[in-house]
């Protein structure tokens, strides 16, 4: 009976033993996953982290450059602003001048009738002069 006894004992130590063997791999098993998990989790957080930092530096580079050509277009309009205002200096000058060119071709227009009349007054003169 004493055989029977050890041969049930051993028999359900090796059950226990293969039932612990089991625990333990499944544990390996489980471990091996949660470090994948892990390790993965981790490299798309430093990725996430890698492009934050990426879009931060595009962010002030472009902010940048924003005040720079916000600068620039600050100068252009205040450029566009005395080009208009030269502009309409030199149309006034241009109208002032047209004016008086008028002026002055109603004079010579003038001028020339009474030139042609005092000709034609000269030459009638001189045909009554010569006459007499």
């Amino acid at each position: 009976m004493e055989e029977n006894l050890k041969g049930r004992l051993v028999l359900v130590l090796g059950i226990l033993n293969v039932i612990f063997l089991l625990f333990w791999v499944s544990s390996c098993n489980d471990v091996r996953k949660f470090k994948k998990a892990r390790e993965k989790e981790m490299d798309t957080r430093l990725a996430v982290e890698q492009d934050r930092d990426k879009l931060s530096k595009l962010e002030s580079s472009l902010k940048d450059k924003l005040s720079q050509v916000q600068e620039e277009l600050g100068e252009k309009k205040a450029a566009l602003e005395a080009v208009k205002k030269s502009q309409s200096q030199e149309q006034m000058v241009c109208n002032s001048i047209k004016s008086e060119l008028e002026k002055i071709s109603r004079l010579k227009e003038a001028l020339e009738e009474d030139l042609k009349d005092a000709l034609v007054r000269g030459k009638i003169s001189s045909r009554e002069t010569s006459k007499k």
